[in-house]
């Protein structure tokens, strides 16, 4: 009988079948994965691929998943965002427990490791440049040069490395570096560096070293030190993974852990660089890393999207070894998914159009019953209410219609959403001629939305009480690169920011219970689409953010024979 742990889900792709075959081989006890984020940015969309990933493993297979900064570069590291990528972790809806660590942690043992390599031939301090490090390692078709400090005696490269740590030489005089292959067809097994000086000061670890581990050098060794069964990292680290090896076979580690690699996530219409991502924050083409248009997973929380809508999205895409691109599309079905089950109901009007319903009563307050969402029954139903006097959209109107335009026109009649039918009777313009104001009447047998004699309005539009409405700001998104593939053919991808990524409308008015919305609960605006309020709101001055549309364009290319993946 087989006892091992099996994936409590039936989700399955190369990595969990490397996992469960390992567990049932008796390879691993148990399984411990991590997510190692360096702390130079804010954490992104492709991120979430990965941490979906490394968590959902460890939690089908009755593990656990660590959560450890690659804290090695002082220079760009801040403590902003360490703390803002355990708020987007935990906000993903996973939890790392007592298992938080630091690279940072492990700088000491890291040292002695360093040491050791030097001990057994296997490291030397170099006096090279830069530049000439680089002119020494060769090109993908000519092998490198060794460096003429390769042969140092150890004692020498000992009293070096010392030195270097306490502070002798200034930034770049020397580093310390692996002796492997200068002739390997892999360049980053060409003598790589392992120790670079850097006087910084460390969010962590403050003025303590001035020497710190290089990424390559500290990555495989704290997964060894944590006890990482399976690193798994995306495919650029796939050269690298001959280089983590060497590492854990050269050093008296406690564990082996394995590398493994799998595809990254690409979007159509998104760039998914940290060094892309920083410039468009610093040269302020976007309101910070927060902005609703960033793919940043801060800004996909301001701008509304939930959590369970990106993991249902990762678990979409799957997993695969190959590249790919995914259309945003499909993240934005995933998200309306989530949306439609769960958004609430309301009423907005971002474009107004003034109704005066003439035989009203004058100062009559009734409280219409509204469905709060018509998927979902036991989220209820709210009031909302209706007034002689009413704001409906602007484009819910013409005075000369078309063939197919079914909503409100002189001498036609419209259902009003809950409340009644109403019936156009006269068109108000001011001296220019724009339409300011419309005449109606109601039928008071219709209240609730329905006709005594079954008769049915083609066509039903949201509105807003004009006594009762909220002034609101309502920002519209679109996307940030409005080329599907930015900086496609060699061009600069700056070239393809949309300028219209962002529409502020100012003049719209909401029902009253959307006054003290708060930040983050993402409802749906009647036949507009779904909108949250933004964290510059005030309960007296709201300010949404669009979060999508209401169409569904994924839908769409899968009804043409397009999957969401090129």
């Amino acid at each position: 009988m087989d006892t091992n742990p099996a994936p409590s889900s039936e989700r399955s792709d190369f990595l969990r079948e490397i996992v469960a075959a390992d567990l049932r081989s008796g390879l691993h006890q148990s399984v411990v994965t991590r997510f190692p984020p360096e702390p130079n940015g804010y954490l992104h969309i492709g991120h979430a691929k990965s941490i979906c990933l490394n968590f959902g493993i460890a939690e089908e297979f009755a593990g656990r998943c660590h959560l450890r900064f690659d804290d090695t570069n002082p220079i760009k590291e801040e403590q902003e965002y360490i703390d803002s990528i355990e708020a987007d972790v935990h906000w993903l809806g996973f939890d790392w427990g007592e298992h938080l660590y630091f690279a940072s942690d492990y700088f000491e043992q890291l040292y002695e490791w360093a040491i050791h390599l030097i001990k057994t031939g296997r490291a030397y301090v170099d006096d090279l440049s830069a530049d000439e490090t680089r002119e020494h390692r060769g090109t993908l078709t000519e092998p490198g040069r060794e460096s003429p400090w390769r042969s140092r005696p150890a004692e020498e490269n000992l009293d070096l490395l010392a030195r270097m740590r306490a502070g002798e030489f200034g930034d770049g005089a020397r580093v310390l570096r692996a002796r492997i292959d200068m002739a390997s067809p892999n360049i980053n097994l060409r003598d790589p560096v392992l120790y670079r000086i850097v006087h910084a000061e460390h969010p962590r670890t403050g003025d303590a070293w001035c020497i710190y581990p290089t990424y390559d050098f500290a990555h495989g060794q704290s997964d060894a030190i944590e006890g990482i069964t399976h690193s798994i990292c995306t495919l650029e680290f796939q050269d690298h993974r001959p280089l983590y090896d060497w590492f854990i076979e050269n050093l008296p580690v406690p564990s082996r852990p394995r590398q493994y690699e799998f595809a990254r996530l690409n979007l159509t219409h998104t760039v998914l660089s940290k060094r892309v991502l920083l410039r468009l924050v610093n040269e302020r083409h976007v309101r910070g890393w927060d902005d609703p248009r960033m793919p940043t997973l801060s800004g996909l929380r301001r701008r509304g999207f939930p959590a369970e809508g990106i993991r249902d999205f990762a678990a979409m895409i799957g997993v695969a070894r190959a590249d790919s691109v995914v259309e945003v599309e499909m993240l934005h079905h995933a998200v309306r998914d989530v949306l439609n089950r769960t958004a609430l109901r309301r009423f907005a009007v971002l474009n107004p159009l003034k109704v005066v319903i003439e035989n009203y009563p004058q100062d009559a307050v009734e409280e219409i019953e509204a469905t709060n969402n018509p998927e979902d029954p036991s989220a209820g139903s709210r009031h909302v209410p209706f007034t002689r006097e009413l704001w409906i959209e602007r484009e819910d109107f013409m005075e000369d219609p078309p063939k197919k335009f079914f909503r409100l026109a002189p001498g036609r009649e419209v259902r009003l959403r809950s409340a009644y039918f109403v019936t156009c009777n006269e068109v108000v313009k001011d001296v220019d001629g724009n339409v300011t104001e419309l005449r109606c009447t109601y039928d008071p047998s219709t209240r609730g939305g329905s006709a005594p004699d079954g008769r049915r309005p083609k066509a039903t539009l949201h509105w807003v009480s004009t006594a009762h409405a909220v002034p609101a700001e309502v920002r519209l998104y679109d996307h940030l690169f409005r080329n599907p593939y930015p900086g496609a053919d060699g061009r600069d991808l700056f070239e393809d920011l949309n300028p219209d990524s962002e529409t502020v409308l100012r003049n719209c008015f909401v029902e009253p219970s959307l006054a003290g919305l708060p930040v983050g609960q993402t409802v749906q605006f009647e036949r507009l689409g779904y909108f949250c309020p933004d964290v510059d709101s005030a309960p007296s001055a709201p300010v949404f953010n669009r979060t999508l549309t209401l169409r569904d364009a994924w839908a769409k290319l899968q009804a043409q024979g397009r999957h969401g993946t090129t």
